[in-house]
């Protein structure tokens, strides 16, 4: 489904791909994720996406972001928001699907591939979007995990669907321990 002139971009759902591979026992080795679609085309892009904590001394994705910062992606942040829902409990919210839409359209006119790292329904539009401009679109989530990752009219939506599961064995790396398993869970 790749072709090697193609000239792809990779839009990477930090908080959303850490959740999948969470989900399926495995933990992402960026740098072999990136060796990857460098190898399946001409990459232009590989733009990561997260909130962060800003309000913390040290936020445990910090040290992420500043390899990927100087490991050759393009990181897209901004602060996330504090706030205590009904119950009393205090939660994170830093949702960064408008920030990537944004990105994916304006980068369209000189791609031919997008690799969407997500399983969020609500990037359904872009996709079609970006395929009424002529761009191709892989999505890269799981069916496999319970419950799947995936939102069934993204899947269906994509000109191709890569299983995460499948990639585990070229980007993967074993788990950590516990504590630094906190890494994106600021932003689920």
């Amino acid at each position: 489904m790749f072709y090697k002139d193609e000239r792809l971009a990779l839009f990477i759902d930090g908080s959303n791909l850490y959740a999948a591979a969470k989900a399926l026992g495995f933990d992402i080795d960026y740098k072999l994720l990136r060796q990857e679609f460098v190898r399946r085309g001409k990459m232009l892009r590989a733009f990561y996406y997260t909130a962060l904590l800003e309000n913390d001394d040290y936020s445990p994705i910090r040290p992420l972001v500043d390899w990927l910062h100087y490991n050759g992606f393009t990181m897209v942040t901004k602060p996330a928001k504090e706030y205590t829902d009904s119950q009393g409990r205090r939660k994170v919210k830093g949702n960064m699907d408008i920030e990537l839409t944004v990105d994916a359209m304006e980068l369209a006119p000189r791609i031919d591939h997008v690799v969407l790292f997500s399983g969020d329904g609500d990037f359904r539009p872009l996709v079609e979007s970006l395929q009424r401009q002529g761009v191709r679109v892989s999505v890269v989530s799981t069916i496999r995990s319970q419950p799947p990752m995936i939102a069934d009219e993204l899947r269906r939506q994509a000109d191709n669907f890569i299983e995460l599961d499948e990639l585990r064995e070229v980007i993967g790396r074993p788990p950590r321990d516990q504590s630094d398993r906190n890494v994106e869970a600021v932003n689920s």
